[in-house]
């Protein structure tokens, strides 16, 4: 074992769940799922990947039951007969190949595209009928300009349909051998629309100031807790950027991250998932720590990093993975370890390396050379 990384190859007991090593499949969207409905070919994606030592993987965002939760019909879902024996095949194939997996529950939110979705005339939920500031972006300007309009604010009786739509999907998971539950409160989704100050301007409990805009996260945490108990492993997805400006910022200061993670940590999350554009960059001034440093800092909970590891994206770095020329294979672990060693995070999530190279976590953990980029990856399901 190559001694640099032999310390992320160390076993980890997270809640109920033990880690064979700290290496996490990052949850990627594909949208290979016809109708919602994981085939054969979805279970050996992850089997290939549980099988090369990577020690959780987090799946692409997957639907919960409600009209307005997402867009193109590949994109999997948790209901449904069809749908949950195709997870229950996936989990099968990866704990054959002695891995642990979490479904990622997903509501797209205000950056849900309706026309192509399978109810378009069902409207966008919206915390308060606001699509956010644009900056820095990616997104379809048709979209944008679609979508910059007001529209109405979700009623508290969606709020409350959502609430329980995320628990019932998450005892589904449980009931078909997930080990754990992961949400997508990050990237301008629904969750993080009521984060965000520029997509939540609500004056009801659900907005006002941090905690009331963290309420609807914690509504959801803790209703999953009632579904599934105490022992279930709840990781918590969140970033500083959105999509609709990757230079936006959910937090300015620590104190204003700590006053929104600790009411989602006290609901019950047991690991955040900081997803950041680049792991080596310090989130606030004044420290260097990134934004899994800061969050295991606030929260006392294990966190994990994400973030171009294993690889080095071209500026700009709001780059989408469609831009795919502007990605390169980068050995940054030792700037990696430093930052791990130190006790900054817990967890190393790898997305694009791990997509382009099955193998990417036994080739490190051997010492072998990381192989180049295969950008063809980003238009296949392998």
């Amino acid at each position: 074992m190559d001694p640099l990384v032999a310390p992320l190859f160390q076993p980890i007991r997270i809640n109920s769940v033990t880690l064979a090593n700290r290496i996490v499949m990052a949850p990627m969207t594909r949208m290979f799922s016809p109708d919602g409905v994981p085939g054969a070919d979805v279970s050996a994606y992850y089997r290939r990947r549980a099988e090369a030592n990577v020690g959780l993987i987090v799946t692409e965002g997957i639907g919960i039951e409600h009209r307005a939760a997402l867009d193109r019909p590949g994109i999997p879902v948790m209901y449904g007969d069809a749908a949950l024996a195709g997870w229950k095949h996936v989990v099968d194939e990866v704990h054959a190949a002695g891995g642990k997996i979490f479904p990622q529950l997903w509501h797209q939110g205000v950056l849900r595209i309706e026309r192509v979705s399978k109810y378009p005339d069902h409207p966008n939920s919206r915390p308060s009928g606001l699509f956010g500031t644009v900056g820095k972006t990616t997104i379809d300007a048709e979209f944008i300009k679609r979508s910059l309009p007001p529209t109405e604010p979700m009623t508290e009786e969606e709020v409350d349909d959502i609430v329980r739509e995320f628990a019932k999907a998450a005892k589904r998971a449980l009931a078909v051998g997930f080990d754990g539950i992961a949400l997508h409160g990050g990237h301008g989704y629904l969750i993080d629309n009521f984060l965000w100050r520029e997509t939540n301007k609500r004056t009801d409990r659900y907005g006002g100031d941090h905690a009331g805009r963290t309420r609807f996260a914690v509504e959801i945490v803790k209703a999953i807790r009632r579904e599934t108990g105490p022992d279930t492993t709840i990781m918590f997805r969140f970033s500083q950027h959105k999509q609709q400006d990757y230079e936006s910022n959910l937090a300015r200061t620590p104190k204003e991250l700590e006053e929104i993670l600790t009411p989602i940590s006290e609901a019950g999350v047991d690991l955040f998932d900081a997803s950041q554009r680049r792991f080596e960059k310090p989130t606030f001034e004044g420290s260097t720590l990134n934004l899994g440093g800061w969050a295991r800092k606030l929260t006392g909970k294990p966190s994990m990093t994400i973030g171009g590891i294993g690889l080095v994206v071209s500026s700009p770095e709001y780059m989408s993975n469609r831009v795919i020329s502007a990605i390169s294979t980068s050995n940054n672990l030792p700037q990696l370890m430093e930052r791990f060693n130190h006790g900054e995070f817990d967890l190393v999530g790898a997305g694009r390396s791990l997509l382009s190279d099955p193998q990417w976590a036994t080739h490190i953990r051997n010492g072998q050379a990381i192989l180049p980029f295969d950008r063809s990856c980003l238009e296949r399901l392998t």
